[in-house]
C-alpha cells in the first residue's frame, strides 16, 4: 500500500487505529491556517494506563506497517498520562480520561473546526424481512381413551359359588 500523504486521510487512519483499541471521544480538529506545527489534531481518550499504551502502540505500529511512517517527534512519558505522536501533517494526542478535561485542547483551539468522525458511511439498505409462512397446524390425532372392560366373572367361578351355597 502506498503511503498516505493527504493530512485528512492520515487523520482518519490515526483515528481508526485508535478506535481499534477502543479509544473513546475521538475528535479530529482541522488545524490548517491556525497552527504552523500541523494540519490535524487527532484527540482520543483511554480509560486506563494499559489502554493508553495499547492505543499508542497500535497507532505507531500500524503507521509503520501500513504506511512505513515513524513519528517525526513523540512525547511518550506515561507519567503525564498524555501521549503525543507527531507525524508531520497529523499530531495524535492520546489522553488518559483524567487528563483530557484538564488540558482541554478543544477549548484552547476552539477556533479550529472539527472533522466529522467517524466518516459517515452510506448505510446498506436493509433486506426486507421475510415473514415465515405460518405452518399449517397439525392436528394431533386424538386417541379415544381405552375403556377398561368390566371384568366378567368366569362362568366356572359363578357355578362354583352357586354350588357352594346350595350344598
Amino acid at each position: 500500500m502506498a503511503p498516505i500523504t493527504d493530512g485528512e486521510l492520515m487523520a482518519f487512519a490515526a483515528a481508526t487505529y485508535a478506535e481499534d483499541k477502543k479509544a473513546e471521544d475521538i475528535v479530529i480538529m482541522d488545524m490548517r491556517g491556525i497552527s504552523p506545527v500541523t494540519d490535524y489534531y487527532v484527540l482520543c481518550t483511554a480509560s486506563s494506563l494499559p489502554q493508553l499504551r495499547a492505543i499508542r502502540n497500535e497507532v505507531r505500529d500500524r503507521f509503520w506497517e501500513e504506511q512505513q511512517l515513524h513519528p517525526v517527534a513523540a512525547d511518550e512519558n506515561f507519567e503525564s498520562l498524555w501521549i503525543i505522536l507527531h507525524y508531520g501533517d497529523v499530531m495524535v494526542h492520546i489522553f488518559h480520561k483524567d487528563r483530557r478535561d484538564f488540558y482541554a485542547l478543544e477549548e484552547l483551539w476552539s477556533d479550529a473546526p472539527t472533522v466529522d468522525w467517524p466518516p459517515t458511511k452510506p448505510e446498506k439498505p436493509k433486506a426486507p424481512v421475510k415473514k415465515a409462512a405460518a405452518a399449517p397446524a397439525k392436528k394431533a390425532a386424538k386417541k379415544a381413551p381405552a375403556k377398561k372392560a368390566a371384568a366378567k366373572k368366569a362362568p366356572a367361578k359363578k357355578a362354583a359359588k352357586k354350588a357352594a351355597r346350595g350344598k
